[in-house]
């Protein structure tokens, strides 16, 4: 009989043999919630930025063979920044010995400054920035610092600061046994844009 009957599907054309919507087969597996990516209305990051007293400096042009950013997709690349001041000048040295905790923080949060320049001198406008979702900090340390963390919330804080909710990220925060031309930390970070 079972013969018969694959006889009868092959002849008929094997739609006629599936079983019918109403059979107790299996439901289908429902399909991954879609993740909507929005970004805020034009203006609303520059303007937290004017009320913050925050001016992003110009990008200068990197100091050896890279550039400032990279996007492929929907994801920006920043290359690693360090702490420039308002006058061009870097705050240098080892946080443990010639920095403390505090002025290793207040550098992240210039390297955090430095950062969003070169991230609206690659997008245009920082409104597009959906999401930081990863951030690398080196914090040029001595052997027994230990408190690398404290130090890159200066920056972490920033983004948050700036971004809300969109500004949490995952994030390494690591000490070096030095740093180009003595910095006292370089961050880097990977963000989400909107089209």
């Amino acid at each position: 009989m079972r013969n018969l009957f694959l006889l009868l599907c092959l002849a008929v054309g094997l739609a006629a043999c599936t079983p019918s919507p109403n059979t107790t087969s299996a439901p289908p597996e429902p399909e991954p919630p879609t993740r909507m990516v929005t970004a805020p209305q034009d203006g609303v990051i520059e303007a937290r930025l004017q009320e913050m007293g925050i001016v992003l400096p110009e990008v200068g042009p990197p100091v050896a063979n890279y550039v400032n950013a990279v996007r492929t997709g929907n994801l920006v690349f920043t290359a690693g920044k360090g702490p420039a001041r308002e006058d061009g000048t870097y705050v240098v040295g080892k946080v443990g010995a010639d920095l403390t905790v505090e002025e290793g923080y207040e550098a992240a949060r210039l390297t955090a400054i430095q950062q969003l320049a070169a991230l609206k001198a690659e997008l245009g406008d920082l409104d597009k920035v959906t999401r930081i979702v990863k951030v690398l900090g080196m914090v040029n340390a001595t052997p027994d610092f230990t408190d690398h963390p404290e130090v890159i919330n200066g920056f972490s804080d920033l983004m948050v600061e700036v971004f809300g909710e969109r500004g949490k990220h995952a994030r390494s925060a690591i000490g070096m046994g030095s740093l180009p031309r003595n910095i006292a930390v370089e961050i880097e970070m990977i963000v989400e844009v909107a089209d």
